[in-house]
């Protein structure tokens, strides 16, 4: 019997989660970027370890209860970080097709930018060999993201492309684009 209510249980979590997922793209991923399938997204590391943390913090939370104060307190410390990063591996995102992608980021609109709106680049070596880059657009604004991110050189390849066309500059004068050195776009000292 103990078996058969854990499987029900299992089964309805399962049921939950998909609603949840199902619901989340219909109200967060409606544009046309999201339903191309291509995407700059986070490891799917970020929501897991998010998750696993969440879980810990309650598990501390609970244990601590009702007279250990520091247990409760590492508790909700270690559950707020695992919201954070669950939230932060959902919110994050380049989604994009052919002539455009829709950045996405916490506690930002969503923003869409055609690929000619870009004006330069600026690298930047991060502490351990990581590398951003930064697009930086036509009106002030700037996208960062990451190089070593599920997509991201798929999508500067496309942007690239993209760019040229929607510019209409001939490919063979573009004497910057050098991808193995992480150069896609004109940087900000060339103009």
């Amino acid at each position: 019997m103990d078996f058969i209510v854990i499987l029900v249980l299992a089964a309805l979590t399962f049921s939950l989660c998909f609603l949840v997922d199902k619901l989340h793209q219909k109200l967060f991923r409606s544009r046309q970027q999201h339903r191309t399938g291509k995407a700059v997204r986070l490891n799917k590391k970020f929501g897991a370890f998010g998750l696993i943390l969440f879980i810990l913090g309650l598990a501390a939370l609970f244990t601590g209860l009702p007279s250990n104060w520091v247990l409760i307190a590492g508790g909700i410390l270690i559950m707020l970080t695992g919201i954070g990063l669950v939230v932060y591996y959902m919110t994050y995102g380049i989604f994009y097709d052919s002539d455009s992608f829709l950045y996405t980021t916490f506690g930002k609109k969503s923003i869409s930018y055609r690929y000619g709106q870009i004006s330069h680049q600026q690298l930047y070596v991060l502490q351990g060999g990581n590398i951003l880059l930064e697009l930086h657009m036509k009106d002030s604004s700037a996208v960062q993201l990451q190089l070593q991110l599920a997509g991201a050189e798929d999508f500067l390849n496309t942007a690239f492309l993209g760019w040229v066309q929607q510019n209409n500059i001939d490919i063979r004068t573009t004497n910057f684009h050098d991808p193995k050195n992480s150069c896609w776009f004109p940087s900000g000292e060339d103009l």
